[in-house]
């Protein structure tokens, strides 16, 4: 991403899946030098192109020494990321329980200091409640940024939810397409340890074992399904059962053509799926972790966006048709309108809310509130509240 840091222009490069700690800033004249590491290139190319760029004969040790950087962040395919990769790998999957990742960034830390922000941002809409709702639709963009869509989503939670299992679709940002990670783990907060349930984990793990991805590695960096836990948690206490599923993008069918379920181990899993919704109905809620168009300039579009302004705008009426797919439990309906320019918008939550409708086929759903954000000055990230019964 461009560098934030004003007086250090450039390109700011970090580690989403935090196989590396390190964060990076590369010059604005040595931005172009990265694509000299494409694997096909050598090291003799990269000095031949800095010689041509300034005309001094020492400029190769400028090559060097950002070959050795980003070698030593973890940031070249090679045998240094493979270590890292590898030991990050262990860790998480010896991990007793799923470390909060996102505390003290995303949200406080301390449990008594996140108690008092939950209670600014979900008010006194925590104790209303909607007893005919099965599942909600709340983003996973910052809860700093969004809790008012957080709060009109999880306000249709009522108390008599509490004993149920919360299955929690979540957008997989880094995981494989077409498939869906799984865990065992429970989830721990501030608040406490949310239980996963390991029998719904495991019947799914044998059913439809090629579209899985045990102990998912993502899960251990991914927002998308703790910022919903902690907002549970809030609710109906710490002790609360989960089934955490992080969804992968349907890359192939967006960028190939064709369903989703095309792909027969997406069939399968949704097979599985739904017949443990059918079953398991009367004590299961649905929560999916989505947001929706990601607009700007930090998304590669060609214009800077401001929320609810000229090009965004035309996103509004977009996003909101697909809405309106979604919320008559039309999932045919919904992807054809998300295959539409290769998905142009860049839903990152098309995948959860595809994975619902067809899993839950009589849900049907009610936008409690619609957002757009600037998540900095030049893009924006828009995403909505929603209820389903």
């Amino acid at each position: 991403m461009p560098s934030p840091v004003e007086d250090r222009p450039g390109l700011l490069i970090r580690d989403s899946l935090r196989y590396s700690d390190a964060i990076l800033i590369i010059p604005p004249d040595l931005i172009q030098c990265l694509t000299y590491f494409d694997g096909e290139q050598t090291m003799r190319d990269l000095h031949e192109v800095l010689y041509r760029m300034s005309g001094d004969l020492r400029s190769g040790e400028l090559g060097d020494q950002l070959a050795e950087a980003l070698t030593r962040s973890g940031f070249l395919d090679d045998e240094n990321f493979a270590q890292l990769r590898e030991a990050r790998h262990r860790e998480f999957a010896e991990a007793p329980v799923r470390m909060p990742a996102h505390a003290g960034s995303g949200y406080p830390d301390d449990a008594e200091e996140l108690t008092s922000v939950m209670q600014h941002w979900m008010g006194d809409a925590r104790n209303a409640g909607d007893e005919s709702v099965i599942g909600i639709a709340a983003p996973h963009v910052s809860p700093e940024g969004g809790y008012e869509s957080y709060r009109a989503a999880y306000s249709k939670l009522g108390p008599s939810l509490r004993d149920k299992t919360f299955v929690i679709l979540g957008t997989s940002h880094y995981g494989a397409p077409d498939k869906f990670g799984l865990t065992r783990k429970s989830y721990l907060t501030p608040f406490g340890e949310a239980r996963t349930d390991r029998a719904l984990v495991d019947e799914l793990a044998n059913a439809a074992g090629g579209a899985i991805g045990m102990e998912d590695f993502c899960h251990s960096t991914e927002h998308s399904i703790e910022f919903q836990v902690v907002f549970l948690q809030s609710i109906f206490g710490p002790d609360i059962q989960v089934l955490p599923i992080l969804c992968g993008s349907y890359f192939r069918s967006i960028y190939g053509g064709g369903m989703p379920e095309d792909d027969e181990n997406v069939t399968r899993f949704l097979g599985s799926l739904g017949d443990i919704a059918a079953r398991e109905e009367n004590r299961l809620c649905w929560v999916l972790g989505v947001d929706m168009a990601h607009m700007g300039v930090r998304y590669g579009d060609q214009f800077e966006a401001i929320a609810n302004a000229d090009e965004m705008l035309a996103v509004s009426e977009r996003d909101r048709l697909r809405m309106d797919r979604i919320a008559s439990g039309d999932p045919a309906g919904f992807w054809e309108m998300v295959r539409e320019n290769r998905d142009d918008l860049k839903w990152c939550g098309s995948s959860p809310f595809y994975t619902f409708l067809k899993v839950r086929p009589n849900a049907r759903g009610t936008v409690d509130r619609y957002e757009q954000w600037n998540i900095d000055a030049q893009s924006v990230v828009s995403f909505a509240g929603m209820s389903f019964r």
